[in-house]
């Protein structure tokens, strides 16, 4: 029964990319040409595919991608602000699905756990992607900003040894099954906005007293689900950048299966430190733009009255 549930998990998840695929292939062909948003920066494809090989090598070794990729776009001005969101739903898909297929069953979780905590996230993206794929260009920047503060508490809380310890349960059962369903929808929600789901979803699973190790395959396995929902709405509104999303995806395959099969020993917790400076400042600089277009419309308001 395990191994057959474990299989149509692998099918479905095929599908879901499959799915993904069809919807973004279809949304390029329709535009034949690269939108004006996406074409600000031509000559920068070579760097957009190196942030998708780091950041998705950084991914597979449980750094996470997200904040890494939206410090970087923000610092190299690739992505508008309010595009940032969507292009990483989007750009991160495919390399994210080629994560869940390497590492789901190297722990073996209870299977009615790990569809129902997918199920739950998938369901949380979908409802927050429609909420976020409308937002205006300011509300983005506060939201992107306050996010990227949380992801540096997570990883700081992780590299201080300050998470929850967990304990030894592989399922979940009863009330602590329905607070991890609820939990996981939430973090899929957030993911549309730019929030990482790996390190809270780390946190969610040690709070219920599971295996720290079981947050693998349900935080792998929540992504690629979700992911390819939520994109498909950022997809068909078109609040994405196209040329920097095909560079996450061109470079992040490759960058993951760098990181599976050949990586033996890196300076993580390093790695972690630095990942932090730079999160803090991308978000110093998403707050002073949202406080920067705030005194604008004040000022654009003011005239309009006075006139």
């Amino acid at each position: 029964m395990q191994s057959r549930m474990k299989t149509a998990l692998y099918i479905g998840l095929a599908v879901f990319a499959l799915g993904f695929l069809v919807i973004w292939i279809q949304q390029i062909v329709r535009t034949r040409h690269l939108p004006a948003s996406a074409t600000r920066a031509r000559n920068f494809w070579p760097l957009d595919v190196g942030i998708g090989l780091f950041t998705n090598f950084l991914d597979a070794l449980g750094i996470g991608s997200f904040a890494t990729t939206s410090s970087l776009f923000k610092l190299c001005g690739l992505v508008p602000d309010e595009q940032i969101p969507g292009t990483l739903n989007v750009g991160h898909t495919l390399p994210t699905v080629t994560e869940a297929f390497l590492f789901l069953g190297l722990v073996q979780v209870d299977v009615t756990t790990l569809v129902s905590m997918i199920a739950a996230s998938t369901i949380g993206a979908w409802l927050g992607a429609g909420i976020v794929s409308h937002w205006p260009r300011r509300k983005v920047q506060i939201g992107m900003g306050s996010v990227l503060l949380a992801a540096a508490a997570f990883i700081v809380l992780k590299l201080m040894s300050w998470m929850p310890g967990g304990g030894q349960a592989l399922g979940l059962t009863g009330s602590k099954l329905i607070l991890g369903l609820v939990g996981n929808a939430v973090l899929g929600a957030l993911m549309t906005l730019g929030i990482g789901l790996f390190a809270p979803c780390m946190v969610l699973i040690a709070l219920l007293g599971m295996n720290p190790l079981a947050a693998f395959p349900i935080m792998m396995g929540s992504c690629a689900f979700l992911m390819p929902v939520g994109s498909a709405r950022f997809v068909r509104t078109g609040r994405y950048n196209l040329k920097s999303a095909l560079g996450l995806a061109l470079g992040g395959v490759p960058g993951v299966l760098l990181a599976f099969y050949l990586v033996k020993s890196l300076p993580l917790k390093a790695v972690n430190w630095l990942v932090v400076g730079v999160v803090l400042y991308t978000a110093a600089m998403m707050l002073r733009s949202a406080q920067r277009e705030r005194r604008q419309a004040m000022l654009v308001t003011a005239e309009a009255t006075a006139d």
